[in-house]
């Protein structure tokens, strides 16, 4: 069964049981791009719902929208917002027209929902309108804008959630690594010793110090350009229509958002788009970094590094007996590389923009939300799939340290630059211990080498609360405690 519905360009026929109509019907036609809908976006569909619910109460408060049809049209929002319909949004992500196909989804999918709550059938338009009643007082041009801000803060929350949880879990780590010690590296040569919970202690505050920026970022997104209309000048929104929608969308999604203070301005400008692009690519950046640590400590078992044991999680190999790859950190570091690839994408369609409106943003938004909601699911493998069940190798770890000629730099207190330097060639060159060569010396009694070289001291290891085992100066807190 199918029932007819027209637009400007003539008649079409549209599934009985369809909720969206002719305006979605053509935009499917005209856009088989990526075969990904905006379905894939829930935090989309969520904000629309939730844009289109704040504009109806506000043109019903200011009498322009009789109860009749804005409540119907209120009812239909929340439940699209509950997840109804979801299936209805079957636009693909990427389009042109700077959003109108995806707002157009959202009219149809509305007005038809409305229509079925009062027992009207569906392309009953003479009651419920898709453009007349639900699209009132508003254009794509400040309802897409808005919408998929609240879309990206929704995103973000769960995004920060996700960091959060890895950020404990290297934290822990930092906590049950705490006096394993090791050798650091610059420039991947020995250095100086120090501990892997120093190590893993550093990981941690770099996901804290990214989840802090995100934070930042998002306040951001928080300005919004509802009630702008076609390019900011507000034309057909009634007086007074900007705040009170600012104040309902606020109620409603539980962000503080506010009116942008030009309008024209704000809806040319994708500048805090670029900025959230850009501090994505941050996370990525220093999760790709970890991913590329953890990699290396863990290269071997045997011919590498060794020093440290991710979780086995599956075979490596479809030819060599016994491999097991890094797949988590591999897989991550693939998230970063993508979303690095996105702040491209973006910083061009935000270039792009031309005159009084960017046209595309639905490239942007696209970007950006994979980008978060894949770190997202990034955040939580890497935590739960390989960081939590990290072992070390600690008697190899002991031994590097042992035979390490970073020690001598420990000694250029006591013997000076020229001695230590001596000691350091003279181990590289014969493989013996740098303790052992100043023992044969005689150059510092047993007991002053013991206290020189403890790892108390090369570590500069500050006690964690309560741990009676951990001696030292310094402040009663590890630099990397959580």
């Amino acid at each position: 069964m199918a029932r007819q519905e027209k637009d400007l360009l003539g008649y079409r026929d549209i599934p009985d049981n369809a909720y969206w109509g002719v305006q979605t019907l053509r935009a499917v036609e005209n856009f088989p791009i990526t075969g990904l809908t905006i379905q894939t976006h829930p935090n989309l569909i969520k904000g629309l719902a939730a844009v289109k619910l704040a504009c109806a109460r506000t043109n019903q408060e200011l009498g322009i929208l009789p109860s009749g049809v804005a409540e119907p049209i209120i009812a239909a929002c929340q439940r699209i917002m509950a997840g109804e319909l979801h299936d209805q949004f079957i636009v693909d992500v990427i389009q042109g027209g700077a959003g109108t196909s995806t707002n157009m989804n959202a009219n149809e999918v509305i007005a038809n929902l409305a229509l079925e709550i009062i027992g009207e059938t569906r392309g009953n338009y003479a009651v419920i309108n898709p453009n007349d009643h639900v699209n009132l007082s508003q254009s794509t041009n400040d309802i897409y804008p808005t919408a998929l801000k609240i879309a990206l803060l929704y995103s973000i929350v769960d995004l920060r959630a996700a960091m959060a949880h890895l950020q404990a879990a290297f934290a822990a780590k930092s906590r049950e690594f705490y006096h394993v010690l090791k050798m650091g590296r610059t420039q991947l040569q020995d250095a100086v010793p120090m501990t892997l919970g120093q190590e893993f202690g550093a990981f941690a505050i770099m996901i804290g110090e990214d989840r802090d920026r995100i934070t930042e970022v998002s306040a951001l997104l928080t300005e919004i350009n509802l009630g702008a209309t076609a390019i900011g000048t507000g034309i057909n929104a009634p007086e007074g229509y900007a705040a009170l929608a600012a104040e309902h969308l606020s109620e409603i999604t539980g962000f503080s958002v506010s009116t942008a203070a030009d309008l024209v301005e704000a809806t040319q400008d994708v500048g805090s788009l670029v900025q959230t692009s850009g501090t994505l690519k941050r996370v990525a950046v220093k999760l790709s970094k970890i991913c590329n640590d953890l990699r290396l400590l863990s290269s071997g078992p045997r011919a590498g590094f060794g020093e440290i044991n991710l979780p086995a999680m599956q075979a490596g190999s479809s030819i060599m007996p016994g491999k097991v790859n890094p797949v988590i950190p591999e897989v991550v570091s693939q998230v970063a590389y993508e979303v690095i690839g996105n702040d491209v994408a973006i910083s061009m369609a935000a270039e792009a923009g031309q005159l009084q409106l960017n046209a595309f943003e639905p490239v942007i938004f696209h970007k950006l939300d994979a980008g978060i909601n894949h770190l997202t699911a990034a955040c939580y493998t890497l935590a739960d799939r390989c960081v939590s069940g990290i072992t070390a190798n600690e008697a190899r770890l002991k031994d590097m340290v042992e035979h390490s000629i970073g020690l001598a730099t420990a000694l250029n207190p006591i013997l000076g630059y020229s001695v230590a330097t001596g000691i350091a060639a003279e181990a590289l060159v014969s493989g013996r211990g740098v303790a052992e060569i100043v023992n044969e010396r005689g150059l510092m009694t047993p007991e002053q080498l013991a206290e020189v070289l403890s790892p108390t001291r090369l570590a500069n290891l500050r006690p964690l609360p309560g741990d009676p085992t951990a001696t030292g100066s310094g402040a009663e807190t590890p630099p990397h405690s959580m």
